[in-house]
């Protein structure tokens, strides 16, 4: 196939440049063999009309008429016999009479021509008419004419009109011949070229290309046994050279990818190991933070139950003693429970639900409360969409959480500097609708004035039992679960914070399909 496409292309292109080759050869060839038959004919008819001019000259007196010209008629008979098509002989004094074959075939014009060669003295040439041949213009007539000298005295003129037949036929003949020699030259250069070019040249490129085909790792593509160096030979060196190389980059690629093997299973041990030593871990902070938290106070409760078996307290101690140890029971019910929230799976209670109108409900409920007293609340819910798919229950104690974070966070600020707390939403719109997992986000945003989270906290704020809070003032469960919550629901919960200038925490929730849609 390789050798067949590429010795096709070789004769095409061989043919061409035969053709035009030739071509040129033909055309240089014809328009010489013109010009010489040319010269040929304009020599054979100067020596009729010389002829013609003598016989004319022996006839004719200054005083005589133009019909005693021409006496007898071997003029007449010599005009007849030759190829000329008509005569004009005219006198000094205009007087005319037209000989030949086809007297007056040139009108006016053969008249104009001889009183031209009358007024120059001299024998003028013309050709007469013009029509196409295959590769160039034919004048189909030549006109010559002579002016009829006797003794110095002009006595008049004569033209002959002489067909050129005879040279066009032998220039179409010779076309024709031309012709069938270029294709019949054409053919057989063509196929000499193919072969002298195929043996040397293609066939071992042939062979290259089927070995190239046939490869097998490890060997050389040597294709000519000859040992002259030429081109092909120093392609087969260097095409051996880049398998060579291509062969050793192949071992050294196999031996990196031994050890990138080796090294990924060293890797993915080392990750199960650190994930086991993260959960090992995770597993001592939670348990130190559970302890920490419940074992203050369990310590308390007992501290109480041991003032309660003391028979010297007054009533009023008694009922004091069991209200404190019933908030401290509390406060231990609270951090189970926020546990619980943890470890719970998500809910499949979920429905479509305003994520608009559980703000507004929310914020609602906290406004009478003695915390939000001091505090600005802000609702700026501009999102043109806001369902999202959710259980309500959590999606508020989400809310919830965030909101009373920030009122504590403010309320730790002086009195009188205004404490404000902002909730606003946004849409944000995914870049590539074409893909089916594209979905549009509901941007939340809880944005305050408090005191600010130092940066290095920042980190840490999302891990169980941490908080900034105060001692007693809170479990540092509040923001774990809620960050849990908003990931079940697909969604991204992130912080920013300045010292100074406050916090704000985000949420991202994707919004119901058939909503975006």
């Amino acid at each position: 196939m390789f050798l067949r496409g590429l010795k096709a292309k070789i004769a095409v292109n061989i043919a061409s440049l035969l053709l035009v080759a030739m071509l040129l050869i033909v055309l240089v060839t014809m328009v010489t063999v013109k010009r010489e038959l040319i010269r040929s004919e304009i020599y054979s008819a100067s020596i009729l009309l010389t002829t013609i001019e003598e016989n004319l000259l022996n006839y004719m007196v200054p005083a005589g008429t133009i019909s005693g010209i021409i006496p007898d008629a071997s003029i007449t008979k010599m005009i007849n016999d030759s190829q000329i098509s008509t005569a004009l002989v005219m006198r000094d004094k205009g007087e005319r009479c037209y000989l030949g074959s086809n007297p007056k075939d040139t009108g006016d014009d053969l008249v104009g021509y001889t009183l031209t060669a009358i007024a120059a003295g001299e024998k003028k040439i013309h050709f007469f008419d013009t029509s196409w041949i295959i590769f160039w213009k034919q004048n189909p007539r030549m006109i010559l004419s002579a002016p009829l000298i006797k003794h110095g005295a002009t006595l008049g003129g004569v033209s002959i009109v002489l067909p050129l037949d005879r040279v066009h036929h032998t220039l179409r003949r010779s076309q024709r011949f031309l012709f069938i020699y270029i294709f019949i030259n054409l053919i057989i250069l063509t196929f000499v070229g193919i072969q002298r070019i195929s043996k040397p040249y293609l066939q071992p490129l042939a062979r290259l290309a089927k070995r190239a085909a046939d490869y097998k790792e490890d060997e050389d593509l040597i294709f000519s046994v000859r040992k002259e160096d030429n081109e092909l030979s120093s392609l087969s060196k260097a095409l051996n050279r880049m398998l060579r190389r291509i062969s050793a980059d192949k071992e050294k690629l196999r031996s990196t990818v031994l050890s990138l093997e080796r090294a990924n299973l060293e890797l993915k041990q080392a990750q199960r190991d650190i994930i086991r030593v993260e959960k090992l871990a995770s597993v001592g902070r939670l348990s130190a933070g559970i302890a920490h938290e419940i074992g203050n106070p369990i310590g308390i409760v007992i501290g109480y139950l041991d003032l309660l078996r003391q028979s010297d307290i007054t009533e009023e101690e008694r009922d004091e003693y069991i209200q404190r140890t019933e908030d401290e029971i509390e406060r231990i019910n609270n951090i189970i429970r926020q546990l619980l929230e943890i470890s719970r799976p998500s809910s499949s209670d979920r429905m479509a639900v305003s994520v608009h109108d559980i703000i507004q409900d929310t914020a609602e409920v906290l406004h009478v409360q003695p915390l939000m007293s001091h505090i600005e609340l802000v609702l700026n819910l501009v999102a043109d969409t806001d369902t999202v798919l959710a259980d309500p229950n959590q999606l508020r104690q989400v809310f919830l959480n965030l909101i009373i974070n920030a009122a504590d966070a403010i309320s730790g600020v002086e009195k009188g500097t205004g404490g404000k707390l902002e909730i606003s939403t946004t849409l944000e719109k995914n870049g590539d609708h074409a893909s089916p997992a594209a979905t549009d986000h509901l941007k939340i945003m809880f944005s305050d004035n408090g005191p600010g989270i130092a940066e290095e906290n920042m980190g840490n704020i999302f891990d169980p039992f941490f908080t900034t809070k105060d001692p007693g003032r809170g479990t540092g469960l509040g923001l774990s679960v809620s960050f849990m919550i908003v990931e079940s629901l697909g969604g991204k919960m992130t912080g920013t914070s300045e010292l100074g200038r406050g916090t704000t925490m985000e949420i991202s929730l994707p919004l119901c399909e058939d909503v975006n849609n």
